[in-house]
This record gives C-alpha cells, structure tokens and sequence, in this order.
C-alpha cells in the first residue's frame, strides 16, 4: 500500500497565512493540519509515502522528516494544472495499491474497510446540501457509476471528500495518461474525477465508503470551526495546563512552553509552543508559534507565528511577524 498526498497549492483563501506557511502545515487543535492527517493515514502501515508539493514545499518536507520514520519521496508540482497533473509527476512512484488524500479537510472514518473490500476503488463522500463546489458521485445499485466535477445543480448531493482507495495505482496511471494525451480538462484543470470516470468505463468497480466526520480547512472560518470540533473531540488538554493566575476554559490547547499570566483562555482556543499571553481574554481562537497577547481581548481570531499584538479589542487574522498595537484612547 502506497499513500499520495497531493498538496501543490497557493492556498489563496486563507493568506496572509499562506504568504509565508504553506496550508498543510497552518496550527490546528495542538498540531499542523498535515500531522492530523498523517495520523489517521499511518494506520495503513504504507511502505511509502508520496507528497507532491509545490509552494514552500520545502518547509514539508522539512516537517515530515522531523517528525515521521516513513519511507517518504517528494514530487514538485511547478504548473498547477489540475490534480490529475500532479498524480501524473508522481507516476513512478504510483504502483499496486493506493490511497489518495488531499489536504483541503480533516475526516475521520474506519480506513478498515480498504482491506475488507473487494472492490477496485472506494471514494470516500458524504452527503451535503450544496455539492457545487465539490466532486460528487451517483451510486446505482451500490456501485459507483459517474464521477462529476463540481456539478452545476444539486441533484446529486454525494460529495467526494478528497479521500480515496485504488487497487490498481497502474490502471489509475493509464486513465491519466488518456486523459492528459487527450487534452480533456474540466473547468481548465486536468481532474481526477475525470480519470477515475475513465476507470470506471473500463468497467472498474468503485464503492462509496461514507464518513462521519468531514472538517473544512480551506478559510480562515473554516479552519476556526475544524479547531473548536477536534478540541471538543480529544484534542483538549485544559486539564492539564498550569497557569499563573489565571483559568483555562476546555476545551482548549495549551502547548507546555506557552506562558499564560493573569488571563482567561478558552473555550474553544489553541496556543502554540513558546507563546506569551498576558493580561488577556482569548476565545475562539488560534495563536500560533511564539505569538504575544498583551491587554488584549480576542475572539475568533488566527494570530500568525511571532506576533506581537497589545491591547487589541477586536477579531484578527494576522500574518506572521506583524506587531499590531492599540493605543488606549482608539480602543
């Protein structure tokens, strides 16, 4: 079993943060969004892990050695054209079976199910009110039959996660190759969706395994929410953070070499590794590596590594490095 993890963006949405981070690796809930995937993926035992990166990639690289023993290569994705183009750089290394998982949510689901199944492919979904900005799929007596590229209607509602199973990696490599020989692009990008449609018209059977849990990190409001769900979901150690004069509310993510004096933490609130926070309420909020609060009241706020921030009343999204501070009379 091989894992490809597809994560070449510019992650636009959520800059400033993205100028200087890439997106995988932003704080959320006690650790980088790629270390919660990983976590989940390395149950697999995979013999090798693919990342195919492309801005600031090399900071991903950096991280995954630090942090992980596994077998692990790195392919560069230069030209954004699509997800079917960055497997396609990767396709050496895309054999046998294969799990893809891109980075944009966090899911949690029984990955067991990829070693009961017989089937050729498995995509992950679940069930939304608006699909159009998704890939969905249309199941007829349990078999997945098309595969659609952000649909203009919402009569299909299966949304694909970004989560699938490939038991034959040189299938899949064959039907990219089709389809980036043919031209065919959907919406100006080479999709995976559209190979996977390919597959399928080979007559490859594809199942739908459903999730429980999908979490967005695509916004800076997306990400906040995926920290308040994984706090409350075993992610909390408020329980165990000392502070000096001052509460922790859970749930709630202290890192040990943060400093908390005289303030009130919490609910729903992760503090990063070596962060002094001083004279402050926070809630709603993530404060990343080495920030400093001080006089100051935050909520639903995302504070980039080394910000200094003092007597601010209000909600921030701040980029790294910044110093924002309030005089007394413009509060």
């Amino acid at each position: 079993m091989r894992v490809v993890i597809p994560l070449a963006g510019f992650g636009t949405r959520l800059r400033p943060h993205t100028f200087s981070k890439p997106k995988p690796l932003l704080y959320v809930a006690g650790k980088p969004v790629l270390a919660h995937i990983l976590d989940e993926l390395v149950a697999l035992d995979p013999e090798q892990v693919i990342f195919i990166v492309g801005y600031l990639g090399d900071q991903i690289e950096e991280y995954v050695r630090e942090h992980y023993a596994f077998d692990a290569r790195f392919v560069e994705q230069r030209q954004l054209l699509g997800q079917a183009h960055a497997l396609h750089l990767a396709r050496e290394h895309i054999t046998g079976p294969v799990v893809i998982s891109f980075v944009d949510t966090i899911a949690k689901t029984d990955l067991s199910v990829i070693e009961r199944s017989a089937a050729d492919g498995i995509a992950f979904v679940k069930e939304v009110v608006d699909p159009r900005r998704f890939g969905v799929v249309v199941v007829e007596d349990g078999q997945i039959r098309r595969f659609i590229e952000k649909p203009d209607t919402d009569e299909h509602r299966l949304a694909v996660i970004g989560l699938y199973y490939i038991r034959d990696g040189d299938h899949l490599m064959r039907c990219i190759e089709r389809l980036i020989t043919s031209g065919r692009q959907t919406k100006g990008e080479f999709y995976l969706a559209d190979a996977l449609q390919l597959m399928v018209d080979d007559g490859a059977r594809f199942e739908v395994g459903e999730v429980d849990v999908w979490q967005d990190c695509g916004t800076p409001e997306a990400v906040l929410e995926t920290n308040r769900y994984l706090l409350a979901h075993g992610h909390s150690n408020a329980g165990d953070v000392a502070v000096e004069d001052g509460v922790i509310v859970p749930p709630a993510y202290v890192a040990p070499s943060a400093r908390i004096r005289r303030s009130v933490v919490g609910p729903n609130v992760t503090i990063a590794a070596d962060c002094v926070v001083e004279n402050t309420i926070v809630e709603d909020s993530i404060i990343d590596e080495g920030a400093t609060l001080v006089d100051a009241i935050l909520d639903g706020s995302i504070v980039a590594p080394r910000v200094t921030v003092r007597g601010a009343r209000q909600r921030l999204n701040i980029g790294d490095t910044s110093s924002v501070e309030f005089a007394p009379n413009s509060r």
